[in-house]
């Protein structure tokens, strides 16, 4: 009977130690790392290491940028909470002050997407015309009947 509560006893304990094992290994990288939310473009896309480096360098190249329209952007939706808040408290609307809000908001806006759009074209024009095929399909983005990316 002790023998075999020992067998028993061993059996889970290589079963936990397979278990703890196998999902270390099969961990998702770390998605406060630019590795990590970067990955899922080397193994979707079948990316060499040279192709991740580079798209890699132009994503850091890229971040303090859209960091700065993010805040842009978190700034902007304060705004409007005040503007709403405004409205609904005091019943008053100051249209001259919400037409210059909406002016800055659209152009707000429209850097985010420029950025956007100049990071997805510089990414893709570091990959083969399949991988940039796929990534133009996952990212939803087309490029420019002119683009050299087209040619």
């Amino acid at each position: 009977m002790r023998r075999g509560g020992l067998v028993l006893l061993l059996g889970v304990a290589v079963g936990v130690a397979a278990h703890v094992v196998y999902f270390r290994l099969h961990q998702p990288a770390d998605p406060g790392t630019i590795d990590g939310q970067l990955g899922w473009m080397r193994s979707e896309l079948g990316l060499s290491d040279a192709q991740f480096a580079r798209i890699r360098e132009l994503h850091e190249a890229s971040s303090p940028r859209l960091r700065a329209l993010a805040a842009q952007v978190a700034q902007m939706q304060a705004e409007f909470a005040a503007f709403e808040d405004t409205r609904r408290t005091a019943d008053r609307v100051d249209f001259i002050e919400f037409a210059k809000f909406v002016e800055v908001r659209r152009n707000i806006n429209r850097a985010c997407l420029d950025s956007t759009r100049r990071l997805v074209q510089a990414a893709a024009s570091e990959m083969t015309p399949q991988q940039r095929e796929r990534y133009f399909g996952i990212v939803a983005v087309t490029a420019p009947q002119d683009s050299p990316l087209t040619n």
